[in-house]
């Protein structure tokens, strides 16, 4: 804990958040690791880090400060090195990240996470709902109404919207409810 009494949820450098990764160099050099604060469940002010693309990270600033004020509830926001680089490993403990050097699930295509230009927020209160009834994490629950849920009306949706974001929400081919992308 730090000594203002918020919660360091994650304290990196920019070389321990890239630690490992396969981006290019050039990838690599378009990132900022940027500190964030968030009312956690616990209702506490904590202190956490995403790696985002630097053109974005302005407006996810902004966000985040926003959501705060709204009380809007945040389980943990780190890297996802935390976790080896592992997408289901990091939505299963909740975590809200962004970057991450990988393709799209079941696709050889990269990822906007592999650019920094996607955003994954309260992955099991906002799980990914495919066609198929799968959903992810595995046994998330998608509540509207509930603390750290996103509906397409929900401020934090419509802030992202109004700055250019894609919501996975009002994705055509499956709900991604924890996911924004520009």
């Amino acid at each position: 804990m730090a000594d203002d009494g918020v919660v360091v949820a994650s304290a990196m450098d920019f070389a321990q958040a890239v630690d490992g990764t396969a981006a290019p160099r050039e990838v690599l050099e378009s990132l900022s690791l940027i500190d964030l604060c968030y009312l956690g469940f616990d209702g506490r002010r904590h202190r956490g880090q995403i790696l985002v693309h630097r053109e974005l990270a302005a407006e996810i600033r902004e966000i985040f400060a926003r959501m705060e004020q709204w009380r809007f509830p945040i389980a943990g926001v780190a890297p996802i090195v935390r976790y080896g680089w592992s997408d289901e490993a990091s939505m299963a403990d909740d975590n809200s990240s962004a970057f991450n050097y990988r393709t799209i699930a079941g696709t050889d295509r990269l990822s906007r996470h592999a650019l920094g230009r996607a955003l994954d927020i309260n992955p099991r209160e906002n799980p990914a709902v495919y066609p198929d009834g799968r959903i992810a994490p595995t046994g998330a629950v998608w509540r509207p109404g509930e603390p750290g849920t996103f509906t397409g009306g929900h401020p934090a949706v419509l802030a992202f919207r109004e700055k250019g974001w894609r919501w996975g929400g009002h994705f055509d081919h499956m709900r991604d409810y924890h996911h924004f992308e520009k």
